[in-house]
């Protein structure tokens, strides 16, 4: 069933897709749910507060621009210490899922 992502792993979608390039918060909402096959959605009331704290922490920067249809929103772009965050996360997870993984096989 399709459910609010928990909140480090948001953060790791956001990097992650930011990887690909500047985007607005909608873009990177749709991105998440379009490529998940719409397994994950985000909530507004959960990405933009993460946006925000991941903004605080130096890992992205946000700057106006016009959209697509001609409107102001905020872009969002990946820093070099959020590349760098973003190779830690991807490993931090492929450690986790490695050992649930194993813990759901032989428990």
């Amino acid at each position: 069933p399709k459910g609010d992502v928990l909140q480090g792993t948001l953060d790791l979608l956001i990097l992650r897709t930011l990887g690909n390039g500047p985007m607005h918060g909608y873009g990177i909402a749709s991105h998440i749910e379009r490529i998940s096959e719409e397994l994950l959605r985000v909530e507004e009331g959960s990405l933009y507060p993460a946006l925000h704290r991941i903004e605080q922490t130096g890992w992205i920067r946000a700057e106006w621009k016009l959209s697509e249809n001609g409107r102001q929103a905020k872009f969002y772009s990946l820093t070099r210490a959020g590349s760098k965050q973003l190779l830690a996360e991807e490993e931090r997870w492929q450690t986790l899922t490695r050992g649930v993984s194993k813990v759901l096989r032989f428990a």
